[in-house]
This record gives C-alpha cells, structure tokens and sequence, in this order.
C-alpha cells in the first residue's frame, strides 16, 4: 500500500470544474493585479479568522515581513519568538534587521511557553526594553496558549504578531470575565500571519498570503506597504514593497474556503482514529521513563482546542530510523522540523549557538509528520500505524 504524506489530487478531482472556472473568469477580465477577486477573498478571511481587515499578500512569509514593517521594527530591535518552527519566523525578523530573541516551547503543544515569555520580558526590561514585538506561533494547527501571552504583551507594551501560517481556522478557548469565547487564529493579536502555500488546509495553486487586523490604522499601513508604500499612487511615504496577492489565486481559494470546515473537520477525525489506532496497538509512552518506547508522544491532543492539523506529529525514539523505514515500506513523512532556529547556520552570532532550548531541541531530534489530510481512508490510516508497530517489533 502507498500513502503519500499529501495528495492533492482527490482535492483537485473534486473542485476541478469551481477552479477552472474562476481561473478563467480571472483570465478573461483582464484585471491581473488586486481587483475584486482579491477583496472579496480578503472579506471572507476576515470574517472567517473574526477580524475586522484583510489585507492579502504575496505569501505567509512577506505576511510576517509586511507586518514588522508596517511597525518600523529594525536595527536595535528585538523580537521575541520561539525557536521551533519555520524559518520564515525568523527569516523575516533579520530581514528587517531586527534580532530574535528565543523562549522555549511548552511539552505538550510545542508552542511559546508563556513561562519562559514572562522571564524574557523581564529581563528585557531591565536592560533597556528593546524588545518591540512579540511573534507567537500556532505551531501544526493548534492555538498558542494567547490568553497568557497576550496579557504578558499588554503588561509590557508589546503588539503581537501571531504566526497563523499553519492555523487557518484553529480555535482557541479564551476566558473573558470568567466566560469562554472560542476565538480563532489571526484575531487575537494585533495582526495575524496566514499563508496559502498548497499544502496548507486552505492552500492555492502557488504562493500566496494574508494578514488579518482589526486596527484600522494598521491595516492601512500594511496595504500601502504590500505596493511599495505608495498612496497615492506614485507618491511614497514610506518604504514597503511588492508583496500584492495574485488574483488567480484569490479566485481558486475562495473556491476552496466553502470546504474547508469540512476539510478540517476531517483531519480531525484522521487525527482521533490515529489515537485510536496507537492506543490499541501499544505503542503510547514516554521516551523519558521508557527509553525503548515504540511510540513516544501523539502531538497535539487538542490541549487548545480546536486543532486544525496541519500536521499530525509524533515525538518517537530512533525518529531517522522510524523515517527511513517508513519512506521504504510506501509511508510518507517529513521531518518538521530538523533543527532549532538558533542552531541555523546563517546566524553567525556564536552567541546564539551557546543558548540551549531542551524541549525544543528534543522536539527537533524526535518528531515525524505522518499523513493527516482529509481524503485518507481508514485501510491508509491503520496501514501507517502497523508500519510503525512492525518497525519496533522487529528491532
């Protein structure tokens, strides 16, 4: 049996008919640059994530590099994030010349610790405040604990820019005067960063992003910013750059937001029998306590709920070997991600090299994505987990 980590295709085979129309429809009107198709779509993320704007951009990275822009975030500032996750978190702090300051991640959602938020906040203070934003990531498909991290940030005046890349859609409980109100990715900071690369839940047929605000001021900024600070036309009163979306891709993923709840509702549902299946196969247990566990930790047990999965990540022992067994015997799997942010290369800093993050860097040596996405059967899912099981039977 083969089961690919992502296959597009049913997704396609379903929509085809949707899809080729509004390409066309986009083709045929000759309007290549923004245009309705883009604010209708910016309309409905908004309204979808719980945000008063949307501003669509070129892609989940210049989402992030738009947003510390549109704050004049720059050389002397710091931005306080996490060290597990994708580059782009970081990538876009240096580009703006800024410095990334790290907190660890919490165990059991592998997000910003608000624990660790609160002692670098502190100490940042005492040595001048030069921390000017705060880039929580709501890692795989499942909300960082916000509550916490944005009191911390009102405590200290710091704006949150919230990496949604992989959390389109995913719910968090927050209390509000004792009363839960569920609210959703992008709309518990000052702006939220969403991406549409094609193997997100709500993904287009290339590049493409989104910032959501509900700052009027903000958002304003951060359109004029997405077409090289101009407004009006020809007239710049500051520096941003090209970061406008693409109308074709507008058009396919207004397509496809009709189908996402019931996408997500589905990868939740692969999520559970996955839990299911490892349960009774034995295969539940601390890599701490039990060193020779076949199956060290099932990631995200909706600890803050609703978990859209992006992914669906496993914490195992003898994760290469796991890896390689798996990708022989017709699994697909991936690694995210192999190394912590401040062990990257490209930070030439030593000083960065010498901090030690343990449960990030545990994350980094022990997790494997395995196949989550909607159209998985259940011969697919149980076939992933008898792989697993026959990997550490036979070793």
């Amino acid at each position: 049996m083969n089961v690919p980590l992502l296959d597009l295709k049913p997704q396609l085979a379903q929509l085809r008919p949707q899809i080729m129309e509004a390409v066309t429809r986009v083709v045929d009107s000759t309007g290549y640059i923004l245009g309705r198709e883009v604010n209708d779509l910016e309309e409905r993320i908004a309204a979808y994530c719980g945000a008063a704007c949307g501003i669509g951009v070129s892609s989940g990275t210049d989402a992030l590099l738009v947003s510390l822009m549109s704050l004049d975030i720059g050389p002397g500032d710091l931005v306080l994030t996490t060290p597990y996750t994708f580059f782009a978190t970081m990538g876009t702090v240096l580009r703006v010349g800024a410095r990334p300051v790290f907190v660890d991640v919490e165990a059991d959602s592998l997000n910003m610790d608000p624990e660790r938020m609160a002692e670098a906040l502190a100490a940042d203070r005492k040595n001048g405040a030069r921390i000017k934003a705060v880039i929580p990531v709501h890692l795989y498909g499942q909300c960082a604990d916000m509550d916490r991290i944005g009191r911390l940030a009102g405590e200290y005046g710091v704006p949150v820019i919230e990496d949604a890349a992989q959390a389109i859609g995913a719910e968090y409980p927050s209390m509000d005067g004792g009363t839960v109100t569920w609210k959703r990715a992008g709309s518990m900071g000052l702006s939220g960063c969403f991406s549409f690369f094609p193997s997100k839940n709500l993904g287009g047929i290339g590049d493409g992003g989104m910032v959501t605000t509900s700052d009027p001021t903000f958002a304003d900024i951060v359109r004029s910013n997405r077409n090289h600070g101009a407004e009006p036309k020809y007239y710049h009163s500051r520096v941003g750059g090209n970061f406008r979306l693409d109308p074709i891709q507008a058009a396919v993923l207004t397509v496809k937001l009709d189908y996402l709840e019931s996408w997500h509702a589905a990868r939740r549902r692969n999520a559970d029998r996955y839990r299911q299946l490892f349960g009774q196969a034995g295969l539940v247990g601390d890599p701490v306590t039990l060193p020779q566990a076949v199956y060290a930790h099932v990631e995200g047990a909706d600890r803050h709920n609703h978990h859209i999965y992006n992914q669906f990540v496993i914490l195992v022992p003898r994760r290469d070997e796991l890896r390689q067994f798996l990708q022989d015997n017709g699994v697909g799997c991936e690694i995210y991600y192999p190394l912590c942010l401040h062990q990257q290369e490209c930070l030439k800093d030593e000083t960065f090299r010498q901090q030690h993050f343990p449960v990030a860097e545990r994350a980094a040596a022990t997790s494997l994505a395995l196949p989550i996405y909607p159209e998985l059967t259940g011969d697919q899912l149980a076939f992933v987990v008898e792989t697993i099981q026959r990997f550490y039977q036979d070793r």
